[in-house]
């Protein structure tokens, strides 16, 4: 069951009580400014509604993530006023919580472990949406000889489809332009999309808001959800900050650190690249009365059909 979409009126959405947002942060470095508009989009969005706005440490991945970024992520984004509205979640603590969705999904005949090597899918596979998609070599069992590296989650060959507030209506076919995804890494990692599914059911999200770079996410994540039974929330997918070459702002791409010397500054950066025309009169505010401002005239219409943009 999809969660209501967004009101397309600015300044008319009535207050939401319900509306639960979310921020979601890898640890791996300091915030640079293409995460910082998905941290301020996802919080004025929250905060127009009169909603909630949570932060989560998704530090699963806990080869890549650095010991001191998490503080760091916080301390940045209070320094821009946004803090999350309840205790920050850590993927990190709740592996007990993934291995038994992990078993529903085995007893239910929706997973099936795998022993096949990225070489080999490569050597084997057609190329799909985000690179090579499985071939289903280990559907019907492991070949002889061979053990066991991951656990991949079956596909099925229909359109699994979903109206993003901004990007409109989006449909993929996981089987031909995916396949079977991991689910539980050959490292013994759960996956991405298994957490962050579960850890948005968990925090009761109602509203995500994130950058377009995670829109081919999404039907696997919404696969998932149904497997196991979860609500599919409402998506808004942001445009993403990208440099001179086309490449999204990232730690790869060496994007710098946000500068937070002067956060008010920083913050109407955000809203110009956000397209919501702060007035002139604010770069002479403090950081409080530009969020406030951001707040109340918050319009997301104007980033319709919008992928990436410039940073």
């Amino acid at each position: 069951m999809a969660r209501s979409s967004w009101s397309s009126k600015k300044k008319l959405s009535p207050p939401d009580p319900t509306y639960r947002g979310r921020f979601a942060p890898s640890p791996t470095g300091p915030l640079h400014f293409g995460s910082l508009v998905a941290a301020v989009g996802s919080y004025l969005d929250a905060k127009h509604h009169h909603g909630t706005w949570l932060v989560r440490m998704e530090d699963l991945d806990t080869p890549r993530c650095v010991a001191s970024a998490a503080d760091d992520i916080l301390r940045t984004l209070d320094s821009f006023g946004m803090r999350s509205d309840e205790p920050v979640m850590y993927q990190s603590q709740r592996t007990p919580t993934y291995q038994a969705a992990l078993q529903k999904l085995q007893n239910n005949g929706m997973v099936y472990p795998c022993c096949c090597t990225r070489k080999e899918i490569a050597d084997s596979a057609l190329h799909g949406i985000e690179g090579p998609v499985y071939p289903g070599t280990c559907r019907t069992g492991i070949p002889d000889g061979r053990e066991e590296r991951a656990w991949r989650v079956r596909t099925f060959d229909d359109a699994v489809e979903f109206n993003d507030a901004l990007q409109g209506c989006h449909s993929q076919n996981l089987e031909k332009e995916i396949g079977d995804f991991v689910v539980k890494r050959a490292d013994g990692l759960f996956a991405y999309q298994l957490a962050v599914v579960l850890d948005d059911a968990e925090q009761g999200i109602t509203h995500i808001v994130r950058g377009a770079d995670l829109l081919n996410s999404t039907p696997r994540q919404i696969h998932l959800q149904r497997l196991l039974g979860l609500i599919t929330p409402a998506y808004m997918h942001l445009p993403v900050a990208v440099n001179e070459a086309g490449e999204k702002l990232s730690k790869q791409t060496l994007a710098a650190p946000v500068d937070v010397s002067q956060p008010a500054s920083a913050l109407i950066r955000v809203l110009d690249f956000l397209q919501q025309q702060p007035p002139a009169e604010l770069a002479c505010s403090d950081v409080r009365r530009v969020l406030d401002w951001a707040i109340q005239n918050w319009d997301a219409t104007k980033l319709h059909g919008v992928k990436s943009i410039h940073a």
